[in-house]
């Protein structure tokens, strides 16, 4: 596990990137559950921190795509491949993920 942040860097309803050992990483908080998926959007490459965080969904700002960030499924064309998800916990207020 490698510290990315600290909890209170990432409000409630809001996502932040990270680039993590030479990966795009986007870290989600929504409502205090906090999700780490890639901040790369598998239909055309554009960064999702750049989409809208709604609920558990992220909107890709190029063409719609929208992803489930716990789990990376899709959830609106025109992605068809799911994102890659990372481990994530808190630990005290450090959020730490698994590479």
């Amino acid at each position: 596990m490698r510290r990315v942040a600290s909890a209170h860097e990432i409000p409630a309803g809001t996502a932040k990137p990270f680039r993590v050992r030479g990966h795009e990483v986007l870290i989600c908080n929504v409502d205090g559950e906090f999700s780490a998926i890639e901040d790369v959007c598998t239909h055309d490459g554009a960064a999702l921190d750049q989409g809208e965080l709604s609920g558990h969904c992220i909107v890709c700002p190029r063409h719609g795509a929208t992803f489930d960030v716990r789990t990376g499924a899709v959830l609106a064309l025109p992605a068809v491949i799911p994102l890659r998800t990372y481990g994530l916990r808190l630990d005290g207020d450090d959020i730490l993920i698994d590479l």
